[in-house]
């Protein structure tokens, strides 16, 4: 076992320096009190006995030293010190919760915020057994550690939130669907491959595409290959590492759109659900995050359902994150699960009232469940990936947070990794706003996309109206805006038929530059007077003449709107 604890600079030593840069067995020195008189430090004692001293086990409550005030006194640590964790510590400093990490790099992203950091592998059993004497509660922030141990540790009584059992589960993916089918969650076809016959046969089964993936250590676009055609089938097996890496094949699933839905669970089996989302990737990597997802009602409550379900079958307190395909017959298929805080939740520490990170410590000791439910309207997430290597990636990431800093409602996570790599996730950008038509706009303003146009000049006026049939009443108020050279744009906006467009269209409608709105009224009327309680801008109304009640029913509804509601009539 090789580890060391940092929480500060560890005592200098004739045995650490010899060490050529390896870790050293663990050393640490505690912090002083704030405004503390500091006392000459004693001379370092051997290496042995400050390993002893250093990793006595904790009180029962997992606490040792002064007690720590805040929700929790149970000191929580976690395997792993990445963005996750650096995160959660962000979320375990305000509730006054201390937290120590085991991660192998010292500069490691949580080891900036965390109360302690022990600097070791959390794939070495003796490792992991030390660190868990200084813990009250065990949990991950990656499921690639030592599960087995983990499984050892619990049998002697330490807590472990979520299970051994279930890190196991989602450790092997292809033992993760086998668990999943026995439950009844719907899932894409899939079978076992240890040899070119049976990958063979399985692709007679499944027909091509035929999506191949490693069962363990498979994510971000690692691990996962797709073969066109039996020919490609032996070079797709080669470049995952061949059979004995561990194989298995999906039938190809022709999704619409990719879903999640983060699932907290605590200690008593309850669930809490976050709002489900929708996640867009590239080359297998997410890249956006958009919440809510813009799908049904009907989508969101399937999503949810299986999501929930799917959680409850698995073992232990958390925030899970469950991955699902929507295809297009509207089903709701799993994709796969992660047992802990997860990107496409990265959104909910601005957009929610309990962020992903609160909500796991709150499960893992005990405590009730927050409100997983948005503050904001809408939400939109975008990871910050090394576009090159070097330097040269960490400039353009810092162009990218510059110009970030100047869009309202956007909040920029740096994670503080030494390292760039190209498709390396390197940070974070959340952008909040009153819809999901704003924080898009946003979002494309952000990248310069191509539908973001900076020499474009914004529309001072929208012309809106229920449907096309209104159009030849509508066009007037067009030509006159054209002939005094006014921007303006026009399209259509139904109250009844596309009330949540109508929703976005009027809150972002100020954001975008827009002064006054030209609405027709046609046979619902509803178009002004609803638009115009949804802004503060000033709303022209238009009754359309219609065959039953020529109009009158749009001109009444119109003037009869409240002074404060900024609704005029032309007629």
């Amino acid at each position: 076992m090789h580890a060391r604890l940092l929480n500060a600079p560890s005592p200098p030593s004739s045995a650490s320096s010899s060490n050529s840069g390896r870790p050293c067995r663990v050393s640490w020195k505690t912090r002083l009190a704030r405004g503390a008189p500091a006392s000459p430090p004693p001379p370092p004692p051997p290496l042995s006995l400050r390993a002893q001293a250093s990793m006595q086990p904790a009180t029962p409550e997992g606490h040792g030293g002064p007690p720590v005030h805040g929700v929790s006194n149970t000191v929580v640590g976690v395997l792993g010190g990445g963005q996750l964790g650096k995160m959660l510590c962000q979320a375990a400093s305000q509730m006054g919760v201390k937290v120590v990490i085991l991660d192998p790099l010292e500069d490691c992203p949580a080891s900036s915020v965390c109360s302690e950091h022990v600097v070791g592998s959390f794939n070495d059993g003796d490792t992991v057994r030390e660190f868990a004497k200084r813990c009250g509660v065990l949990t991950v922030e990656i499921e690639h550690v030592d599960a087995a141990t983990l499984e050892k540790l619990e049998k002697q009584g330490v807590d472990c939130e979520p299970k051994a059992s279930t890190i196991m589960i989602i450790q092997d993916k292809y033992r993760q669907k086998d668990h999943f089918s026995k439950f009844g969650i719907p899932l894409p076809d899939f079978i076992e491959v240890d040899t070119l016959q049976s990958i063979e046969k399985a692709g007679e089964m499944f027909s091509y595409p035929l999506m191949v993936k490693s069962k363990r250590l498979a994510y971000d676009g690692r691990g996962n290959a797709v073969a066109q055609r039996k020919e490609e089938l032996s070079s797709v097996v080669a470049s995952l590492g061949g059979f004995e890496h561990g194989l298995y094949v999906e039938r190809w699933t022709p999704f619409v759109k990719e879903l999640s839905v983060i699932v907290a669970r605590s200690r008593d089996g309850s669930t809490v659900c976050y709002p489900v989302v929708e996640t867009i990737h590239m080359d297998n990597i997410c890249h956006v995050v958009k919440a809510p997802a813009d799908v049904s009602d009907k989508i969101k409550k399937l999503a949810t359902s299986v999501a929930e379900e799917a959680i409850k079958s698995l073992e232990g307190a958390g925030v899970f994150a469950v991955e699902l395909f929507l295809t297009e017959d509207d089903q709701i298929l799993l994709n796969e699960v992660a047992p802990r805080p997860h990107n496409s939740g990265h959104h909910t520490i601005e957009s929610c009232y309990t962020s992903q990170y609160e909500q796991h410590l709150r499960a893992i000791l005990g405590l009730p469940l927050g409100d997983p439910s948005m503050k904001a309207p809408a939400a939109i997430m975008y990871n910050i990936l090394g576009e090159d290597e070097g330097e040269a990636g960490f400039i353009l990431a810092h162009q990218l947070i510059e110009r970030a800093l100047n869009i309202p409602g956007a909040s920029v996570h740096w994670y503080a990794k030494p390292e760039m790599r190209k498709q390396r996730k390197m940070g974070h950008i959340t952008i909040v706003g009153h819809s999901k038509v704003s924080v898009k706009e946003r979002l494309d303003k952000l990248l310069q996309s191509d539908t973001y146009d900076p020499n474009k000049v914004s529309p001072r006026v929208a012309i809106i109206m229920g449907s096309d049939s209104d159009l030849p009443v509508m066009k007037d108020a067009a030509l006159m805006l054209t002939k005094f050279n006014i921007p303006f744009e026009l399209t259509i906006v139904s109250a009844h038929r596309t009330p949540e467009r109508m929703y976005d269209f009027a809150k972002s409608a100020k954001d975008r530059g827009v002064e006054v709105i030209i609405a027709g009224a046609g046979g619902a009327a509803h178009l002004p007077g609803m638009v115009a309680s949804l802004t503060s801008l000033p709303v022209i109304g238009v009754p359309i003449e219609t065959k039953s009640l020529k109009g009158v029913d749009s001109l009444l509804s119109i003037v009869q709107m409240p002074s404060d509601a900024f609704a005029f009539c032309v007629v």
